[in-house]
């Protein structure tokens, strides 16, 4: 049998005359379309981004990774301006998401004072100290994985000013 990209394989016990042997049975997987992995994700994402915001965290943003990598649908990239604030960003999103069911899988740096990295699957939430931030550069590296608008419909959101600009 060729193993193919749509199929899980499975081992399973059977008794076959008082003696255990292992049968294989093939499982096909339905192929995930990349609507479906933007969709299944991206409530959690804009969740996820909409808390850091709220506990100021500052220029937040969500890439959509899914035409990038298999691995992740989202990337949530925010600032924190203390380690005490990197912390409890990080809790508060870890508690409002699991609230929707979304289980941590993983996290990196919670000792660290700049880069803390939680994984939940279809999102990845990554939070700097600024200077991490600027070193480590996360939106250039993955500059081709779209922007996506996280706010919640009909938010206003400060925009810089430009001091050289007209002013209405």
């Amino acid at each position: 049998m060729v193993p193919s990209q749509s199929s899980y394989y499975l081992l399973t016990p059977k008794l076959h005359n008082s003696r255990e042997s292992l049968t294989i049975a093939t499982l096909q997987k339905e192929p995930a379309t990349l609507a479906s992995r933007q969709a299944d994700g991206l409530p959690l994402a804009r969740l996820a981004a909409q808390t850091a915001e709220a506990m100021r965290g500052k220029d937040t943003v969500v890439l959509d990774m899914t035409a990038s990598t298999p691995i992740v649908d989202y990337f949530v990239i925010t600032t924190a301006t203390s380690a005490r604030q990197m912390k409890s960003m990080a809790a508060e999103i870890n508690a409002k998401l699991k609230a929707e069911g979304s289980r941590r899988l993983g996290v990196e740096g919670e000792d660290s004072t700049q880069w803390l990295l939680m994984d939940f699957g279809d999102v990845v939430l990554h939070v700097f100290s600024p200077e991490a931030r600027a070193l480590y550069d996360l939106e250039n590296l993955w500059a081709e994985a779209p922007r996506v608008d996280w706010q919640p419909a009909g938010s206003v959101r400060a925009v810089p000013v430009d001091s050289d600009a007209e002013r209405i």
